[in-house]
């Protein structure tokens, strides 16, 4: 794979094991540019959280390498962003408390950081929650606040591991749509796992889709990649070119 100037992290050729004998994925590589949103889809135990860990640093491939704008960061934690499944805010700490987090542990002094956080508030729809405890918001609003301490972590390539799986249908919907638009407004590189065929085809702009069966010993591949065509306007889920994309992808988990 080349590494154009406009890709902000690429994965080339990742090989990776669990135990150092079992191997997981062969011959893995992907990409996502500034502003991008890259799904990874692939049936329960293909190793996508696994190749998520090698994106982050916290796994060492066998063979590959991980780009982050043109530098080797393979098995170096700590270059981008990386957001789990739950939200994980602390229940002790106030919303503006558990945003700043990355702040303060970067050195900050809490006085700092909630000035830095403070503005961002309006911006990712959380004004007038500043002193609210997450007990006191919504499943989705957390969501938010878990995101924009993500964001404050400083990095503009973020890693997230089903993010709104834990959300209800409608909420789960309205956060995709958000997430989208913000990730694209701030310029951010993402790159999403999800179960959800119909998720991945909403929210990006290209979706890998992985098949093998590392359990039974065979590692993981690329199978295809579906880059989704929207219209310029309209619902996208109502449309002949969501269909395609849909069956594409279906097609080739099922391969």
């Amino acid at each position: 794979m080349s590494m154009g100037a406009e890709q902000a992290l690429a994965a080339e050729g990742l090989t990776l094991s669990w135990d150092g004998q079992t191997l997981v994925t062969r011959d893995v590589s992907l990409e996502v540019a500034a502003g991008q949103v890259v799904c990874l889809v692939g049936k329960s135990g293909c190793g996508k959280t696994t190749i998520l860990h090698a994106l982050a640093g916290l796994t060492t491939p066998v063979a590959g390498r991980v780009l982050l704008h043109g530098k080797d960061v393979t098995g170096k934690p700590g270059s981008v962003s990386y957001m789990l499944q739950k939200d994980l805010l602390l229940p002790h700490l106030t919303i503006m408390d558990n945003a700043c987090l990355p702040l303060v542990i970067a050195g900050r002094s809490k006085e700092e950081a909630r000035a830095q956080a403070a503005p961002l508030f309006a911006r990712f729809g959380l004004e007038g929650t500043e002193r609210s405890w997450p007990s006191q918001l919504s499943g989705g609003m957390r969501q938010r606040a878990a995101f924009m301490r993500t964001y404050l972590m400083g990095n503009d390539v973020v890693l997230l591991d089903e993010p709104f799986s834990a959300l209800d249908a409608i909420t789960r919907g309205e956060m995709r749509s958000w997430y989208c638009q913000m990730s694209h407004e701030l310029g951010l590189a993402s790159v999403v796992i999800t179960h959800d065929v119909d998720e991945a085809v909403l929210m990006a702009d290209r979706i890998y889709v992985l098949v093998g069966a590392p359990a039974a010993g065979v590692p993981t591949t690329v199978g295809t990649v579906v880059t989704p065509e929207r219209p310029a306007a309209g619902d996208f889920s109502l449309t002949e070119e969501y269909l395609v994309a849909k069956r594409a992808v279906l097609a080739a988990l099922d391969r």
